[in-house]
Parts: C-alpha cells; sequence; structure tokens
C-alpha cells in the first residue's frame, strides 16, 4: 500500500467547489491586489488567533522578515532563536543585518530552552524569537518573563502552528510582540502557492507592517521608510478563507491520528521509536499540539528512512542540519557540539504521514513496517 507524506488532492476533493467559487468570484471582481477577500481573511486570521490584527503577506519567510523590520532590527542587533527550524528562522535575522544568537533546544518539544535563554543576552540583543516547532508551542512563559525583565521583543514563528494552544488556551502567535504564520501548501492551513500573515495586539504596530508590505509608502508614492512588495496575493485569500472555515476539523483529525500512531507504537513494543509528547494536554488544552508534522525519534532513523521508502512510505526529514552547522553562518563562530540536542534531533528524527485524510489502514501499514525494521 502506498501511503504519502502528504496528499493534498485528497483534501481537495470535497472542498472543490467552495474553492472554484471563491477564485471565481475573484476573477469576477478583478480585485486582484489587497482585495476585500485580504481584509476578511486578515480579520478572521485575528480573531482565530486571538490577536487584534493580522497584515497579510506573501509568505511565511516574509512574514518574519517584516516583523523584524517593524521592530527596526538591523546591524549591531543580536536575535537569540532555535538553531533547529526551517532556514528562514535564522536567514531573516542576517537579511536584516543583525546576528543570529542560538539556544539549544529541549529534547522533548524540539522547541527551544527556555532555561538557556537568559545567559544568551547581551548589551546587543534586541529580540527573542522562538519557534513553535510542528505544531507545538515553545513554553512560552519563561520566554516571556525574560523578554519582559530585558525590554525585549519576542516575534513568534508560528508557521507550523497556527490554531496551536498554550496552557491556559493562548493561541501561538498571540503571546508575544508580533507572531508570524506560513500558509506554504504542505501547512495545516495551506494555499495554492505561498503565503503568509503577520498578528499583533499593537494599533501602531499593525499599521507600521501595513506601510512597510507596501515599499513603505503612505500615502502612495510618498516613503518615509523602505519596506518591500510583501502583498497577501488576493486569490491567495480568497482560498485561504474557504480552507479556513474547515481548519478545525482538520486539526481534530491530526490529533485523532497522532493518538492512533502512540497507541499503535505502543502495542508493537518498539522501544527504539518515540513518538511526540503533547506536554499542555493534561492541562485541559483543546488545541495543544496540532501536528502539522509528526515526527518520531529513533535510531537507525536513516536506515529506517530507506526500508519505508522501499515499501512506499512517505517521510520527511525535519531538520538534517543545525543552522550553527551551515555553511553560511559559519561566520559566527559556532562548532560542532555546540548545540548537543539539536545535533542529536537532526540525526535521529523522522516525519511519518499525518495529515487528515490518512486512514488507520495506512497508519496501521505505515506501523508494520517500522516494527519490521527497528525491532
Amino acid at each position: 500500500m502506498k501511503v504519502p507524506l502528504l496528499d493534498l488532492g485528497a483534501q481537495y476533493e470535497p472542498i472543490r467547489q467552495e474553492i472554484l467559487d471563491a477564485v471565481e468570484a475573484v476573477l469576477q471582481s478583478q480585485a486582484y491586489i489587497l482585495g476585500p477577500a485580504v481584509e476578511q481573511f486578515e480579520a478572521r486570521i485575528a480573531a482565530y488567533c486571538q490577536t487584534r490584527f493580522a497584515v497579510g503577506v506573501s509568505s511565511g519567510t516574509d512574514a518574519l522578515l517584516i516583523a523584524l523590520m517593524a521592530l527596526d532590527v538591523g546591524p549591531g542587533d543580536e536575535v537569540i532563536t532555535t538553531p533547529y527550524s526551517f532556514f528562514a528562522t535564522a536567514g531573516v535575522i542576517a537579511r536584516v543585518g543583525a546576528r543570529p544568537v542560538f539556544v539549544d533546544i529541549d529534547p522533548v518539544t524540539y522547541n527551544i530552552d527556555p532555561n538557556r535563554i537568559a545567559a544568551a543576552i547581551t548589551s546587543k540583543t534586541k529580540a527573542i524569537l522562538p519557534v513553535h516547532l510542528y505544531g507545538q508551542c515553545a513554553d512560552m512563559a519563561p520566554i516571556l518573563e525574560i523578554a519582559g525583565r530585558h525590554h525585549l521583543a519576542v516575534v513568534e514563528d508560528a508557521a507550523q502552528a497556527i490554531g496551536a494552544e498554550y496552557q491556559d488556551g493562548r493561541r501561538a502567535g498571540s503571546m508575544g510582540t508580533i507572531g508570524c504564520f506560513s500558509f506554504f501548501p504542505s501547512k495545516n492551513l495551506g494555499g495554492a502557492g505561498d503565503g503568509g500573515i503577520v498578528v499583533t495586539r499593537d494599533a501602531a504596530l499593525a499599521e507600521r507592517l501595513r506601510i512597510l508590505r507596501v515599499h513603505g509608502s503612505q500615502p502612495k508614492y510618498y516613503h518615509k521608510v523602505v519596506g518591500g512588495n510583501f502583498r497577501l496575493d488576493t486569490l491567495q485569500a480568497a482560498i485561504l478563507n474557504v480552507k479556513l472555515g474547515h481548519l478545525d476539523d482538520w486539526t481534530a483529525k491530526r490529533q485523532e491520528n497522532a493518538t492512533r500512531y502512540t497507541v499503535l507504537l505502543e502495542q508493537q513494543k518498539i522501544d527504539r521509536v518515540h513518538p511526540p509528547k503533547a506536554v499542555y494536554r493534561e492541562m485541559g488544552v483543546r488545541h495543544f499540539h496540532i501536528y502539522n508534522q509528526f515526527v518520531v525519534r529513533v535510531s537507525g532513523r536513516n536506515d529506517l528512512r530507506e526500508a519505508l521508502q522501499r515499501h512506499q512510505i512517505g517521510t520527511e526529514i525535519y531538520y538534517p542540519v543545525p543552522f550553527h552547522l551551515q555553511e553560511c553562518f559559519r561566520y559566527l563562530g559556532y562548532r560542532e557540539g555546540d548545540f548537543p540536542e539539536s545535533e542529536r534531533a537532526a540525526q535521529e528524527t523522522l516525519a511519518l504521514p499525518i495529515y487528515p485524510e490518512l486512514t488507520p489502514e495506512m497508519q496501521r501499514e505505515v506501523v508494520k513496517y517500522i516494527a519490521i525494521y527497528v525491532k
């Protein structure tokens, strides 16, 4: 049985007519740039993420970039973040001329370890950039406490975590100064191309974000600051408006699939494979982990992945090389061994299929072959 890592076609079919109607409405309106669909989507995302404002942008990467620009992060500044994430997390820090400062991860959640942040703060530190990796919030309470004590901005990289909740039900992106999301097609809420959004509770910051996304102009053709072309495409907003109405159902199915995987792995008594732990479950939070990815930790990861591939089971490695070992960041002076938990995660983690349309039979097939090749 073929089990793909992701099947976007299976998601599309039940909502096909809704999507086509939404696209046709945009085509009929001819309002292609920051049209009504964008405004509607921004309002709905702000409400969904428990913030006052949302500003649609061109990608998750640009969401992070414009967030740092809005906070005037630049040359001479330092931003503390994790070495274990998608490249954009650290790449945008370098792009604005600031210096990424890495702090190792917690081995259970794969998110930044807040106990290590204070030691990394210097007089040049401007912001902390935690990542809610794989769909689970970083431990934000101590991060926010540290940031408040040192007067630092907090930019949440929530690209993989829309709807994820922390402890008392606060949602990813709503806790820091700015929250950043991606609508890359593979995300829980994915478009038909690139797209992103920035959320905040700060009215002045929201206005600055809106100005920056149109080359820094206000009014048109008058520029007090240099921005960029960071607009969310209206067609993408129309498609995302449709998909947002299905997001909670999709999240629930991902959570069901995650529970089933955990039970199946436990039944097989596969001691070398460790499923992810939803750390806020005990606190009664509904969307404690939204499982953008279902990432297991396993010794002999590469051999297992090759075996699963032979049986047409899709997997992915998120991520094989931590930032401090990337060639482009060699100038930072980090060395192998500086962040052992990130390095170990890079060697041992493997993402299994978790999309909402995954069937129990497909999951049993995945676990069957894991049991064969790991026991």
